[in-house]
């Protein structure tokens, strides 16, 4: 795969067009590909386009910071990387490059059940982690690798609850999309070959091989049976109504992710950004707020925060940067999010990111953008 010169980027969609250019066309496809005619994947991006702020002025911003907390941890920026499936296709060294880049930037990093590198080595890289979560079809398995989690030092446990199985993702399975011996799903699979690695009927061998193991029975049961055998901060991530969103909390979810899964779940599904003030308003002082789908600036991330976010996850972007320079590329990723979250703080007038929470925001119907402030 050619590299490119991370420093060279001066947005994201510079490093989405080199990661574009870097990698194999299926692979490009994997990690950029939504469900069905990826309807949500574009509403995702659209959504924030169409978000005005009004910002205030005559405010002292001079010492204007992106400092803030997650889950109660202080951060950098209110930013954390979603998790995300085998990095090691897109780079050598895979998830322990972009968790080293995110300890740097001092954001956390969660590790994907999909993980191609076992959660105690990228733990032991030091920073922030936290751990994604799917409810397998043997609940024993499920309660082991949460405790495995917690035991390797992962600082919250990160249910995804909107995948039942796998979206019917197009692309994949024009593609007859399988994954390459040297990447595997060591949480899942101990490093052996898997369904994954094989032809499939339905022409994605990753969509069969998660069938395989995940459970379509996952309730609210299940979340509350992580809730009393983990002790660290228990997250939900996939809820976009906000009745779910109040039941998470009652149970105990120290805090949703509102989300649609990046478009690869339900074409059709709302926007998380969309669905965000609803959820915000709804919980209240319940537990935290976050977003993902369709983040690509610093400004995004202004938006969010201003519509109820008390922080969001970005997850393309990192895999851009690893596919194009490794650690220094997911570094860049971040490092740009955070100059552009610091230039948007303080051009609305404030000057650290519980202001932003305060700015009022207005959706403008038909507005379209490049997706880049």
């Amino acid at each position: 795969m050619r590299r490119a010169d991370p420093v060279a980027a001066r947005d994201l969609s510079d490093v989405e067009g080199a990661a574009a250019a870097a990698l194999p066309p299926e692979v490009w496809d994997f990690v950029s590909g939504g469900s069905g005619r990826e309807r949500s994947l574009a509403a995702n991006r659209e959504a924030f386009d169409r978000i005005f702020v009004a910002s205030r002025v005559l405010r002292d911003v001079s010492g204007c910071t992106t400092d803030a907390t997650l889950l109660k941890r202080p951060v950098r920026m209110p930013v954390a990387l979603a998790p995300v499936a085998y990095h090691r296709l897109v780079h050598p060294e895979g998830e322990l490059a972009t968790a080293r880049a995110a300890k740097t930037a001092g954001v956390p990093f969660t590790v994907a059940t999909l993980s191609s590198v076992p959660v105690e080595e990228i733990t032991a890289v030091g920073g922030a982690v936290w751990f994604q979560l799917y409810w397998l079809r043997e609940r024993r398995r499920s309660l082991d690798l949460a405790r495995r989690a917690e035991d390797a030092g992962c600082e919250a446990l990160m249910l995804t609850v909107d995948v039942p199985w796998m979206g019917r993702r197009l692309r994949d399975v024009r593609n007859g999309f399988v994954l390459p011996d040297h990447v595997r799903a060591v949480h899942l699979d101990g490093g052996a070959a898997s369904a994954a690695h094989r032809s499939s009927h339905n022409g994605s061998a990753v969509a069969a091989h998660t069938a395989a193991a995940f459970s379509p029975a996952v309730t609210w049961s299940c979340l509350e049976e992580l809730r009393a055998v983990t002790r660290i901060p228990l997250v939900v991530k996939g809820v976009l109504a906000a009745e779910d969103a109040v039941r998470a909390a009652d149970l105990g979810a120290d805090a949703v992710v509102v989300s649609n899964h990046g478009g690869r779940q339900l074409d059709g599904a709302l926007p998380g950004i969309d669905a965000l003030p609803e959820v915000a308003a709804a919980v209240g002082d319940r537990c935290e707020v976050m977003v993902d789908g369709g983040v690509r600036s610093g400004t995004d991330v202004l938006k969010a925060l201003a519509s109820g976010a008390d922080g969001v996850l970005v997850g393309r972007p990192p895999m851009w940067g690893l596919a194009t320079a490794g650690e220094a590329g997911v570094r860049r990723v971040l490092d740009l999010l955070a100059a552009e979250l610091h230039d948007a703080l303080g051009l609305a007038g404030c000057a650290d990111v519980g202001a932003a929470g305060e700015l009022r925001t207005v959706r403008l119907p038909g507005v379209a953008g490049r997706g880049q402030e």
